[in-house]
């Protein structure tokens, strides 16, 4: 079935109209979100997105409806290591826990745009040159590997010593001091920006450097256009209830980086052999079944072992 402009058009104008209701109705105000909030909405987002998957399972057939669910999951368990960035951001900028909410929704809002021009200019390049698969297969497989040889810098991280926000400092000055959530203000009569819009920059600019790993991992799953993007759509708009759930909890995921370098290289060691497989005839291909097995089992490994971890420290 092709898909046609009717279903974008109803898809982004849906997107846009949750995106309206959560900032200007539901998180109007600057609050604290509560742990018990924040599950009630990632199970909203979750069901929202399963709904969905059924809705692509009835018009579209059960092939595209297991590449939908495939790809959330995977956009979904990559996209956690966002929150430990996210945490480190609003820690070394002093965001205070009621101004959170409204920096990650822009920032997600930012990110939706880029991911947008991401998947666009990955299938259009994986169509044009066949060969990039290796390429992006190959960049997985080494993610993953460094991931676990590499040393541990996140928590030595310096936002103000990254390229983007050393560039932004340079070309218009930065009001240290609190200044509530406003992105800009001025004084004697010269426009500031505050460290809330420098966080939220360095968010985009660290959710770019996340792109580069998931869009090509997706992209193993599915190249079908409309999939991609409503995957990685969903699964981004629960991230921001998802930090808020797990903020206090992150810290106990001791293997949780271990199940996601395991993760992207295998999708890469995937996208290599199903590529080499089909441009030389042989009939062997690694399917979305094995693909979400895989997925969910090492992301529960990685979670029962934390627990043990966690329960042998106490």
């Amino acid at each position: 079935m092709e898909v046609n402009i009717g279903y974008w058009i109803g898809f982004i104008v849906f997107i846009i109209i949750m995106l309206m209701l959560d900032l200007g109705v539901f998180h109007k105000k600057d609050t604290v979100v509560k742990i018990k909030e924040a599950i009630g909405w990632s199970i909203f987002w979750i069901s929202l997105a399963l709904l969905f998957n059924a809705g692509i399972y009835y018009l579209m057939g059960k092939a595209r409806a297991l590449d939908f669910f495939t790809a959330y999951v995977l956009e979904k368990s990559l996209s956690i290591d966002n929150l430990f960035v996210f945490i480190m951001i609003f820690g070394y900028f002093n965001i205070a826990p009621k101004y959170q909410h409204k920096v990650l929704f822009w920032g997600i809002f930012g990110a939706l745009i880029m991911r947008a021009i991401f998947i666009f200019a990955g299938v259009a390049l994986i169509q044009k040159f066949g060969w990039i698969m290796y390429l992006f297969g190959a960049f997985l497989v080494y993610t993953g590997i460094h991931m676990i040889t590499g040393k541990e810098e996140e928590e030595n991280i310096d936002p103000n010593k990254n390229f983007v926000i050393r560039l932004f400092r340079k070309m218009m000055p930065v009001k240290e001091d609190d200044a509530g959530s406003h992105f800009f203000v001025r004084k004697d009569g010269v426009l500031y920006a505050t460290p809330f819009f420098v966080a939220l920059l360095f968010i985009e600019a660290s959710d770019v450097v996340f792109a580069v790993d998931s869009i090509p991992a997706v992209l193993s799953v599915s190249k079908d256009i409309f999939i991609v993007f409503t995957s990685n759509i969903f699964a981004i708009l629960g991230l921001r209830s998802l930090y808020f759930a797990l903020n206090g909890i992150m810290r106990y995921f001791y293997y949780l980086k271990y199940a996601l370098a395991g993760i992207l290289s295998f999708i890469g060691l995937k996208m290599c052999v199903n590529e080499f497989c089909t441009h030389f005839g042989y009939p062997f291909h690694i399917s979305n079944y094995v693909s979400l097995g895989i997925i969910v089992t090492l992301l529960t490994i990685s979670i029962l072992l934390s627990l043990v971890k966690r329960k042998k420290a106490e």
